[in-house]
């Protein structure tokens, strides 16, 4: 199989969807393997590492889209990448499809078939190809939100750490999955005083182990996130449905009841967002202000650190990448946990959060493979 790697065309998004070692292990396995001309250079690898590796160089993406069998990236297929896409080809890359109908209709005209990262799961219930990114993507949230918290840059004025005399500042996790984890682990460590509000109770008995005290948990209600958001400094959005939109859980209203200059990050804006106010933004413009509330809403977070990100989303999409270079649609139909992140397949919508969310009918992934 020919497998293509175009460049990154979002907003400041510098990751790439192959590394030069995961070029190598393509190679490895027996497939040709073309990459856009600077595609790496957000990671520092340049054109040369990546012909060491075994890859051609293409001068475009127009060539990478028409010459690959498969197109594996990082970032959802912006307008003029959807439609290069092609009837028999393979996109392999994260999609949110659930807040953008635009982009769906777009995967839907071109008979793609679409597996998308964030849908793929594990043995253990898990999100194996979002869970890194939603690793860097916790633990960024605390340093945008604690930058956006500067007086500076429109913030309240609060140091997250306080001194010895001043309390810290407050930080409130909404979610307990591995974004809320790693937020918490942040802010703990800055030393801020902070809450995780969740709905489930065996997690937060995890999450109290986990961190021996040194946070607050609360079951989420509508009276725990009005008085954790009305008292904290820093609110990160962590909740996220697999597939589906983000609940919305701070509305407009309760912005009155927040302190000013306090700031909110949404880390589910890739999924429409859990706060009512919320739309994306880029890391050229990341923050704007509602009243009086600065929100932080970088729908790619991890593309401002890549090294680190690239790295770790390679990691863990090499493993499934492979099975699809190697089998084809063959690997979606061996392969339930693969076959869980198909969520487009020649005009048809294969996954059923997405379905719902967007009111299209969803065919059912094993229907539409054997046809």
């Amino acid at each position: 199989m020919r497998v293509g790697c175009p460049k990154e065309i979002k907003n400041h998004e510098y990751r790439v969807g192959l590394t030069p070692g995961s070029v190598r292990e393509y190679v490895a396995h027996g497939h040709e393997v073309l990459v856009e001309t600077g595609a790496g250079a957000g990671i520092g690898a340049d054109d040369n590492a990546y012909r060491a590796a075994g890859a051609t160089i293409a001068k475009t993406a127009a060539d990478v889209f028409a010459k690959s069998d498969m197109i594996v990236k990082v970032k959802e297929p912006q307008p003029n990448e959807w439609v290069q896409l092609r009837d028999g080809q393979i996109l392999y890359t994260y999609l949110h499809l659930a807040p953008d109908p635009e982009q769906t209709r777009g995967l839907l005209g071109s008979g793609v078939t679409a597996v998308a990262y964030e849908t793929v799961t594990d043995d253990r219930g898990g999100l194996p190809l979002l869970a890194p990114m939603s690793e860097v993507a916790g633990r960024l949230s605390i340093q945008a939100g604690a930058t956006a918290l500067q007086k500076a840059n429109g913030g309240r004025g609060v140091l997250l750490g306080g001194v010895p005399g001043v309390l810290p500042g407050k930080v409130t996790v909404l979610g307990g999955g591995v974004v809320g984890l790693h937020a918490a682990k942040m802010a703990v460590g800055l030393g801020a005083d902070v809450t995780i509000i969740d709905r489930s109770i065996p997690r937060l008995r995890q999450l109290d182990d986990i961190f021996g005290g040194r946070v607050h948990t609360r079951y989420s209600t509508v009276e725990a996130l009005e008085d954790e958001c009305f008292s904290a400094d820093i609110v990160v959005g962590a909740v996220l449905i697999p597939g589906a939109a983000a609940p919305k859980l701070v509305s407009r209203e309760m912005l009155s009841g927040m302190k000013k200059g306090s700031v909110l990050v949404d880390v589910a804006i890739d999924q429409g967002g859990c706060f009512e106010t919320s739309h994306a933004t880029t890391h050229a413009e990341p923050t704007y202000e509602v009243d009086g509330v600065i929100h932080y809403c970088v729908a790619n977070m991890p593309g401002a650190v890549p090294v680190t990100s690239a790295h770790a989303l390679n990691n863990a999409t090499l493993h499934y990448g492979l099975q699809l270079a190697d089998k084809g649609l063959k690997a979606l139909v061996d392969d339930h946990h693969l076959r869980n992140g198909l969520n487009v397949h020649k005009g048809k919508i294969t996954n059923r959060a997405v379905a719902e969310a967007l009111g299209y009918e969803m065919v059912e992934p094993k229907a539409v493979l054997a046809a």
